[in-house]
């Protein structure tokens, strides 16, 4: 059976007078692993008994970067699944797209990540070194402006 984990895509809008463009004011969080290859991703994690996908999404971003659901807003619409092997097993990731309320709000990492920062698409792409990943956070910037 596949491994199933879920999280969360959290981007945040700047100020409209720091960039006149709406798809130049979105940036991503990416959180860097302090374990393995030190690869950057958006908060996620495995879903846990009795807990269905997306509870599993808002919990694993609460525990990774300290935000409670209360601070994101859920975009409704857009829901990814990807499918990869890890150490020879299937496994599949759900992510769903939330926006932080506000832009200034604190991340507080878990010992599971060194790092955080907030990405423009084009950075946020370079560091997510996996295709599936780079792949999906074009989807969801284009999900996005094309709501506007």
């Amino acid at each position: 059976m596949a491994v199933r984990a879920c999280g969360l895509i959290i981007y945040r809008r700047l100020r409209p007078h720091l960039s006149p463009k709406a798809a130049d004011s979105i940036e991503y969080l990416l959180l860097q692993t302090s374990y393995g290859t030190h690869h950057w991703t958006p908060p996620k994690g495995h879903v846990d008994p009795g807990e269905d996908d997306l509870q599993t999404a808002f919990r694993e971003t609460q525990e990774e970067a300290g935000l409670q659901a209360s601070q994101l807003t859920l975009i409704e619409g857009y829901r990814k699944e990807l499918h990869y092997p890890v150490r020879g097993k299937p496994k599949t990731v759900v992510y769903w797209l939330a926006e932080v309320k506000d832009c200034d709000t604190e991340i507080k990492l878990s010992e599971e990540h060194q790092a955080f920062q907030w990405l423009k698409l084009e950075d946020a792409c370079k560091l997510a070194e996996y295709e599936d990943m780079q792949a999906t956070l074009k989807e969801a910037h284009q999900f996005l402006c094309s709501r506007e």
